[in-house]
């Protein structure tokens, strides 16, 4: 049997640009949910002064959340690591998960106000008499996911830019 290898060729490229596609529909879907969930969480955030008793990256399993929160979390996300607070609000001890860009701010054994949203820490906004420790290295996967927030920041305020210029050519005419 002899099949034109121009044939095969093309059939995995027809492929490869199907696979391309969907990948690129499903990123885009996936970081619009995201947009919103960041949304939603800096509605609910309130600001809260935490005495930080110490912080690690840990398996979720690890991490002494509640059992509530372990149970809504797909399997797969549960052995990944996460930054985790332990913080004493008020008197309660509570573990507590940080923003990735906030958890390398926070000041271990030190008072912070900070601003959370559930067990969900969302920004640093006052440090009372404790240094901000030197940021950990990251490594590439973490500036790749860095980068790829700001690019996606630097979208959304240009398009915020187009529509209000669109809005301003409307009132014009």
């Amino acid at each position: 049997m002899n099949v034109n290898p121009w044939i095969i060729t093309a059939v995995i490229l027809v492929i490869g640009i199907a696979v391309l596609a969907f990948l690129y529909y499903k990123g885009s879907k996936m970081q619009k949910q995201q947009a919103e969930q960041k949304a939603k969480l800096l509605e609910a955030a309130q600001q809260a002064t935490i005495l930080v008793i110490d912080k690690k990256r840990m398996p979720l399993i690890d991490s002494g959340l509640p059992q509530v929160i372990l149970d809504q979390t797909p399997k797969r996300a549960r052995r990944a690591k996460v930054p985790v607070v332990k913080a004493k609000i008020g008197p309660r001890v509570m573990s507590l998960i940080a923003d990735e860009d906030v958890y390398d701010q926070i000041p271990v054994k030190a008072e912070v106000k900070a601003m959370i949203s559930g067990i969900y820490i969302t920004s640093i906004n006052n440090f009372r008499k404790a240094p901000v420790p030197a940021p950990e290295k990251k490594g590439f996967m973490a500036k790749l996911r860095r980068n790829a927030d700001k690019a996606q920041e630097n979208i959304d305020a240009a398009k915020a830019q187009q529509a209000k210029a669109k809005k301003e050519l409307k009132k014009k005419k």
